[in-house]
């Protein structure tokens, strides 16, 4: 075999052995690479309590109650047949109130309750600030639509 055969086979050998490796992390990781559950998904899965996971949907209208401090509960929809119960101590962001997309972080307690530690609140491709809006309906640009400033 000569020098540049060898040469070959090695980084094929090479190229081989990552794949493999980045097929068994992958593999290994087939339940963590998702960016969140939906509370459907959520109850499909049925998860032991003390699991970590990351939940994402709707703040379900009606649901948001401020309790002790810091303390806030509500439930998290994906307008499907599963509602799941989501319980946050902290500081929530601007965007967070009901019917606006939220994804909510934390470990399921042992009445499939999400504990969360941390609460991101997201919007969707029509969102634009409140001071955006504002300069925009000053200048006259402004068109009105459902996903404007609120």
């Amino acid at each position: 075999m000569t020098r540049k055969q060898r040469r070959l086979v090695f980084i094929a050998g090479a190229l081989a052995a990552l794949g493999c490796a980045l097929g068994l992390v992958l593999f290994a990781m087939r339940d963590n690479i998702v960016f969140f559950y939906s509370p459907t998904e959520l109850a499909a899965k049925r998860l032991t309590a003390g699991t970590r996971v990351r939940i994402g949907g709707l703040v379900k209208e009606g649901t948001v109650v401020r309790g002790a401090g810091r303390q806030i509960s509500f439930d998290v929809t994906d307008r499907g047949a599963k509602d799941a119960p989501v319980v946050y101590d902290g500081i929530l962001p601007d965007l967070f109130r009901e019917g606006q997309g939220v994804v909510a972080e934390g470990v399921i307690d042992a009445n499939g309750v999400v504990k969360a530690d941390n609460v991101l609140a997201k919007h969707d491709e029509r969102y634009m600030p409140r001071e955006v809006a504002d300069a925009l309906k000053k200048q006259g640009t402004w068109v009105e639509s459902n996903g404007g400033a609120k």
